[in-house]
């Protein structure tokens, strides 16, 4: 959606295809960080966003056993929202439909599902689609994928990915929040486990992280022992764990953590998800992929000006700009997946203390700015340097 506003607002004509009816899909990636909000503050839209309901998170905290910590502060960096934004994804997306929608450029397609692409030789020139009207094929000089990390775009153009596993799964669920609970509270860690608490508003969107694959055995273990293990977690929930009342109430994240060798073929390109599935750890997905969207914007509108191609060199250099960045942050993730939320898994029922680094960032201020800026901003940021048509 960010790409096909950029490329519309520069004058370049762009469908977006999206296989549902709406937005709406609930325990999606939903923390917009402050490089992204730096974005739609050089596109000239934050106030406007901002106007939506959102809650706005200064600083991080959590609790690891009985000691409590404040482990980032975003306030300090140099843009000017100084915050991470949790605002529902679908809310974000309707939010760039209608500004996208204001350039004649513009069009979006609902409950129109990519199920191939079409081919001219070894070239992909468009994408086979099915809508309630029918099979369709629908021609473009470039295809981007960015249909997820089960993306049928990059299994169509035969992109072959690495796969670097995870250790984890996350139970998502939504649990009501009351005005007199912690504020900003990141979750907790204990007995082994891990608890992630975003707050939105009027409920608690939580995340248990779970082993890879056990999902089965706590389904096993039925209901009641799942609330009555995260009320062992978060006492101060209460009896409003019984607000999960079936297994519908649970959605099964499944995590994984792979990239695209490579992320194009000749009228093909994937961003995103699509190009690199990332990990929930520290909730960069969303981000990333839109400053893939934004380096891709910055490259594809010179290169169609004036009745231009998209060449393979033009999509070599956008893989080119993104690749670091995304190895970088892969490699942080999986770090933390296997030196730290493997070795917590793996202590069910113990009690835990934060070690002493985690203990340094949280009793001093400079310290705090480190993952302030790593989880922030991250590592190369894009800026939009396209231009209105």
């Amino acid at each position: 959606m960010m790409l096909g506003f950029l490329l519309a607002r520069s004058g370049i004509s762009v469908r977006v295809l999206e296989k549902h009816a709406d937005f709406f899909r609930d325990f999606r990636g939903d923390t917009v960080h402050p490089s992204t909000l730096e974005i739609l503050d050089e596109l000239g839209i934050l106030d406007d966003f901002l106007k939506l309901p959102h809650q706005e998170v200064r600083q991080l905290s959590g609790q690891i056993g009985d000691t409590s910590l404040t482990l980032a502060d975003f306030t300090h960096l140099p843009t000017r929202a100084k915050f991470i934004a949790f605002m529902p994804q679908w809310d974000f997306l309707n939010f760039l439909a209608e500004r996208a929608k204001a350039y004649p450029a513009f069009s979006l397609q609902m409950e129109t599902e990519v199920t191939a692409l079409c081919f001219k030789g070894d070239r992909v020139v468009g994408a086979q689609t099915k809508t309630p009207a029918g099979v369709r094929d629908i021609y473009a000089e470039l295809v981007v994928g960015a249909d997820g990390r089960t993306s049928t775009v990059r299994e169509r153009a035969g992109l072959k990915s690495r796969d670097f596993g995870a250790p984890m799964d996350v139970l998502w669920m939504g649990i009501p929040r009351q005005p007199s609970d912690p504020s900003q509270l990141l979750g907790r860690l204990d007995y082994g486990q891990i608890f992630v608490l975003i707050d939105r508003g009027d409920y608690w969107q939580a995340g248990l992280v779970v082993r890879k694959g056990a999902y089965e055995e706590i389904r096993a273990r039925g209901l009641p022992a799942l609330r009555e293990n995260i009320t062992k977690l978060a006492p101060f929930l209460g009896d409003r764990v019984n607000a999960l009342k079936t297994w519908d109430d649970i959605k099964l994240l499944t995590v994984q953590v792979d990239r695209l060798e490579q992320w194009y073929r000749e009228g093909c390109l994937c961003i995103g998800d699509a190009a690199h599935a990332m990990s929930p750890v520290a909730g960069v997905g969303i981000n990333l992929a839109i400053q893939d969207a934004v380096a891709a914007a910055n490259f594809i509108v010179p290169a169609l000006k004036n009745g231009g191609k998209i060449t393979n060199g033009v999509l070599q250099q956008i893989q080119k700009r993104r690749e670091l960045p995304t190895r970088v942050v892969q490699r942080a993730q999986l770090l933390i997946q296997n030196s730290i939320i493997t070795r917590i898994l793996a202590r069910p029922g113990q009690r835990m203390r934060p070690p002493w680094i985690v203990r340094a960032l949280g009793s001093s201020d400079v310290l705090r700015r480190i993952p302030a800026r790593l989880v922030g901003l991250g590592f190369r940021r894009e800026h939009v340097t396209t231009a209105p048509a």
